[in-house]
């Protein structure tokens, strides 16, 4: 039996990290003007090997992620601050407003529906940022996003493990004044942050991140979509077609009955177009030979696999296994690339 978003939300875990005193649940969001001014910084760690090994030494309880209707890997790090996947369809929004969420950011690639967002009463910024790190400029738009839009914050990425977590630890830090340790400890235990992503870890454990009196100059309207363009554009659309195609595979490419416009073929096309848009950007084709030939070589391989889904949905039985082995040639070649240039 499917739970309704009040009962998901009953057992939706509430971390208790430390004498950080949470919220009984999720709850209305206070007025804006009742809101308490962001704690002090915390300093920097001292480092003695990597921010993610740093990050096993405070042991947090342990805790599994929430679940809602549209959201998932949740986890309610304080009383203002939420991290999870990105909202799925309209579901996905209706529980954060249900949540008492009242600002939602994005650190994805893709444009968030920000429109359908605030017809439910949710603001969203979008602050694009990348695998290896947030830079400079990033971490002041979050900070003053943190300390200046209304409270409960929902942060996503695509999945919520990764950038996603990161952003809402530099909230922590940043507004909840949460010791850089616990902050990257959260990223870790709870939300399942790579230790791959060393970038990302290293900003919060020792990074520069600004007084309340310096993002209070910062000029910066809160955007709520950024239009991403190149290399960020291409691998948003990436990201998710991969994933849409992984999943049809588990399927034997059949659809997904939850989600009917999620179609094989559809997406791997999505997936042909992307890969094809990537190898022709002048950063690929000026940026370095190994990079533009793996593009090259999943653009072929993006081919054979929408060629060969065409003729399994013509009748041809034998043309799904074949996809499945352009799928997995283009996830290697995936990976090859990652290794080098994602991080």
């Amino acid at each position: 039996m499917k739970l309704s978003v009040a009962a998901c939300l009953a057992a939706l875990p509430l971390v208790a990290a430390l004498g950080c005193r949470m919220a009984d649940s999720p709850g209305p969001a206070a007025p804006q003007a009742a809101r308490k001014t962001s704690r002090p910084i915390a300093p920097p760690i001292a480092l003695e090997g990597k921010a993610y090994e740093a990050a096993a030494k405070v042991e947090l309880p342990k805790q599994a992620p929430g679940e809602l209707p549209g959201l998932h890997n949740i986890y309610r790090l304080s009383p203002d601050i939420v991290s999870g996947s990105e909202p799925h369809g309209h579901e996905g929004l209706e529980s954060m407003a249900e949540m008492g969420i009242r600002t939602v950011i994005s650190v994805d690639g893709s444009a968030p529906d920000a429109a359908a967002a605030e017809k439910l009463g949710l603001r969203y910024v979008h602050v694009p940022i990348q695998y290896k790190g947030i830079t400079n400029d990033e971490v002041a738009k979050l900070a003053k996003t943190f300390r200046e839009l209304e409270p409960p914050f929902y942060v996503h990425c695509f999945h919520g493990k990764h950038r996603g977590p990161a952003a809402a630890a530099l909230g922590r830090v940043a507004l909840d004044g949460a010791p850089r340790d616990v902050a990257i400890a959260e990223m870790r235990q709870y939300c399942g942050t790579a230790g791959t992503y060393e970038g990302l870890y290293q900003v919060i454990a020792k990074g520069i991140i600004p007084t309340e009196e310096e993002t209070a100059a910062l000029r910066y309207d809160f955007a709520s979509v950024h239009q991403p363009k190149g290399m960020v554009g291409a691998m948003s659309v990436l990201a998710r077609a991969h994933d849409n195609v992984a999943d049809a595979m588990k399927r034997e490419w059949a659809a997904d009955a939850a989600h009917p416009d999620l179609d094989a073929l559809n997406e791997a096309e999505k997936l042909e177009q992307a890969f094809a848009a990537a190898f022709a950007l002048d950063e690929t084709q000026q940026g370095p030979a190994d990079q533009k030939q793996w593009f090259a070589r999943s653009s072929a391989e993006s081919k054979k696999l929408v060629e060969a889904l065409k003729r399994l949905r013509a009748g041809e039985a034998a043309a799904g296994e074949e996809a499945k082995q352009a799928f997995k040639a283009v996830k290697g070649l995936c990976t090859e690339c990652h290794s080098v240039y994602r991080n």
